[in-house]
């Protein structure tokens, strides 16, 4: 639950200061945001707290279906006062920048000169994202300060899947957005499914609008499994076509949560594209669908082999715990055998857990984050896919990466509360919308710890 903040004078010099820069810089040089507690947290003073539910007695801390002891309340960490009012901040603009029909845009790759919300046509892929953003921020369909406004981008969103032609491969006849120019031509069914699978979450089996989000989800679901390639990549190629890709897969495996219809072979393949991007034995990426980016590309690996590498760890912890396997014993294929999975399993999840441990030391390497120096949309969304992976893996490294990458946003945020990128993707809505889910993703932990859920039973 959100609290009303007082955010002390000092901070507000700083952050005048802070908004000067455009670049993410090295770690050493990046503004510091506590994220742990301190001596002076004591109930009632605390200076921030975060969005999400507040931690249930001990015993069933956020105790829900998927997670068999609950979940450690360390693993939740405070946002402390400079991100709440950064957040705060960016959905005041985010709010003023939907359109009459309920969604927003990001504008044309032609055009990126236009950065005025109210100017462009609305697109999905950019609508999508911000919904997302409005509820990982408190509000659902129906409670929060900001119902409306997801009400309505949800209907619009819904009115883009329903209206799609029968066998189309994304849900807009638009071309030449942004979005799609830079990720993908199909980018933007990829992000609504994202979105579809995150609301469906947070309705219950008798909401009136339950039933229509399935069907456009699973609407989603096939338009994705259509556009598969042979190799588990996704049609229409941008600029970073990988992101897309990954994307995709994504929302195969949220969607695939919720009970949607998701063939567990398009899925296999999804992950399997964005694992083949890097080598873990060697170290080495391959960007050449990553527009020559290193980050893109490990942050995708990152990504989607981060379910599969908690269920390793889960399986390994399990089996330690039934005796099945020595306390030492290693992360690897015999190990796994030794505590029940079938060769083709264990090489499969094994295969996953290095690409993961590997892939994420490099997606947060000062040198990958630097990029290009500066930041376009490409790089906050490979910013988010690390953290959300970090979480979904249940790593607890998360919370390192959560300070810092906090830290290294609000230090860029614009004086009116939105971010733009430096190149490429460059849309203020849609830079600002990616910021926001960063910024506040400790806000779903639940949802996303679900995600890469697995329980296993004692034999």
């Amino acid at each position: 639950m959100r609290k009303h903040l007082v955010v002390i004078a000092a901070f507000a010099g700083a952050a005048g200061i802070a908004a000067l820069l455009i670049s993410f810089r090295a770690v050493g040089s990046t503004p510091t945001v506590r994220v742990g507690p301190s001596d002076s947290d004591q109930p009632g003073t605390d200076p921030a707290c975060c969005h999400a539910p507040k931690p249930k007695p001990k015993g069933c801390v956020f105790m829900t279906v998927y997670e068999g002891d609950g979940l450690d309340s360390t693993f939740v960490l405070k946002a402390p006062a400079a991100v709440l009012q950064s957040e705060q901040r960016a959905l005041n603009w985010l709010v003023k920048a939907q359109a009459n029909d309920g969604g927003y845009g990001a504008g044309t790759h032609a055009r990126q000169d236009i950065t005025d919300p109210h100017a462009v046509s609305t697109d999905p892929a950019t609508s999508a994202m911000v919904a997302m953003a409005i509820m990982r921020m408190g509000s659902t369909l129906d409670e929060g300060p900001h119902a409306q406004q997801l009400a309505r981008a949800a209907e619009y969103l819904l009115k883009q899947v329903e209206s799609a032609p029968k066998n189309a491969i994304n849900i807009t006849q638009l071309q030449g957005t942004q979005i799609q120019a830079k990720l993908g031509a199909n980018i933007d069914v990829a992000l609504t499914a994202q979105f579809l699978s995150n609301l469906v979450a947070k309705l219950d089996e008798q909401h009136p609008k339950r039933l229509r989000c399935m069907r456009a989800l699973n609407t989603c679901v096939d338009m994705i499994q259509r556009g598969q390639n042979s190799d588990g990549s996704q049609r229409g190629d941008g600029w970073a076509g990988v992101l897309q890709s990954s994307f995709a897969a994504s929302a195969l495996e949220s969607a695939k949560t919720q009970g949607a219809d998701v063939d567990d072979e398009s899925l296999k393949l999804a992950r399997d594209f964005q694992k083949s991007n890097f080598d873990a034995g060697k170290g080495t990426v391959a960007t050449d669908r990553a527009a020559g980016v290193t980050l893109y590309a490990v942050s995708g690996s990152t990504r989607n082999s981060a379910a599969e590498a908690r269920e390793l760890n889960e399986v390994v912890i399990q089996a330690k715990k039934d005796g099945k396997i020595a306390k030492n014993a290693p992360m690897n294929v015999e190990t796994l055998e030794k505590a029940g999975v079938s060769r083709t399993e264990a090489e499969r999840l094994n295969t996953a857990y290095q690409v993961y441990e590997t892939a994420k030391v490099q997606a947060q390497s000062e040198n990958v984050i630097s990029g290009f120096g500066n930041n376009g949309g490409e790089e906050f969304l490979s910013f988010l896919q690390t953290g959300e992976s970090l979480v979904i893996a249940k790593d607890n490294g998360w919370k390192n990466w959560y300070q810092q990458t906090t830290g290294r946003l609000v230090s860029i945020q614009n004086d009116d509360g939105s971010w733009n990128g430096h190149h490429c993707i460059t849309s203020p809505v849609f830079c600002t919308a990616t910021s926001l889910l960063i910024l506040s993703i400790n806000n779903d932990i639940e949802h996303l710890l679900a995600q890469g859920a697995v329980k296993y039973k004692s034999k």
